[in-house]
């Protein structure tokens, strides 16, 4: 009787020390957990159901109307044609953006002169304002710009870049590549520095060339970094929206306006705001998908150490 209640006495403080450790622990989740639900939860249940209603701010109208508006979208060929713009340029960015990054990555983590200056300034596009680094674009892109000037001097006459429908795309995904490459560059040589050069050397004496020991051996050990940059970039190309803002407007011909911005045009120009809430929602649904199917391939290419 007597040894229980010593053991019973002595689990009191334990027991109690614990329910003091959670609760500091809930206490600093707490901001966490509320300003997700401020900012994050919130806003997509306020967004879902502004797109059940005819939103028309000027005309003072808030209707609703069920899933008018998600019809609305299988029959507007303006839609189609802003999913397909984001498409190519979701997929340009991506591809050219790892590629680079990846390439100027391996050659900066070579112990040569100079990679200090040359990773500085790769990486100094980063912390430029967007608007400020478009608009110095936007003036080097337009027909008698900076670019043409220097295509001219070497005999080529360069074209009107942000008025063909295809040179402006590919100005575009250019452009945003420039400024964001640096970052994923960063990304890459931390991963690289991470590589043993134990394995490298061993893989050196069995014979294997630079090609093979970079295929087999450095891309497998750095493939959770190529996974976040992937993720990363395509969430934040379908996401961009000031770029083309400043320097396409959409243009030429809706060539440039990909999901995003045709959103923006259908709440801040057209006042369409339950029909852009609708748009909101798919472009969301499209992000979480991307997502979740990159994550779901991680298994058959993404190595891990243990």
């Amino acid at each position: 009787m007597t040894a229980t209640a010593e053991v019973r006495g002595r689990s009191r403080p334990r027991s109690s020390w614990r329910r003091r450790d959670a609760a500091t622990g809930y206490l600093f989740v707490a901001p966490a957990v509320l300003g997700s639900v401020a900012f994050v939860m919130v806003p997509l249940i306020a967004v879902v159901w502004f797109s059940l209603h005819e939103w028309n701010v000027l005309a003072a109208t808030f209707t609703f109307e069920g899933a008018a508006n998600y019809e609305r979208m299988l029959a507007d060929p303006a839609l189609r044609q802003s999913l397909i713009a984001s498409a190519w340029f979701s997929a340009g960015i991506l591809v050219l953006n790892i590629s680079l990054a990846l390439l100027l990555a391996v050659l900066l983590n070579q112990k040569l002169p100079g990679t200090t200056f040359f990773r500085v300034a790769f990486f100094s596009p980063v912390v430029v304002s967007l608007v400020a680094w478009t608009i110095v674009w936007g003036f080097l892109l337009q027909s008698d710009g900076g670019i043409n000037a220097l295509l001219a001097s070497i005999g080529i006459d360069g074209p009107n870049w942000l008025r063909g429908s295809t040179t402006a795309m590919v100005s575009i995904v250019v452009v945003q590549v420039f400024k964001n490459v640096g970052l994923n560059m960063v990304l890459f040589l931390a991963a690289l520095q991470g590589v043993p050069e134990e394995i490298q050397e061993a893989a050196t004496l069995d014979g294997a060339g630079a090609w093979r020991r970079f295929r087999t051996i450095t891309v497998p050990m750095i493939s959770p970094t190529i996974l976040l940059v992937s993720i990363l970039t395509v969430v934040g190309s379908l996401e961009t929206f000031a770029l083309i803002d400043v320097m396409t407007q959409g243009g030429p011909g809706n060539s440039t306006t990909v999901l995003v911005y045709y959103l923006y045009r259908q709440a801040f120009q057209f006042n369409e705001f339950g029909y852009a809430s609708a748009i909101a929602v798919l472009l969301f649904l499209i992000v979480l998908v991307l997502t979740l199917l990159q994550w779901q391939t991680r298994k058959r290419w993404v190595h891990h150490e243990n």
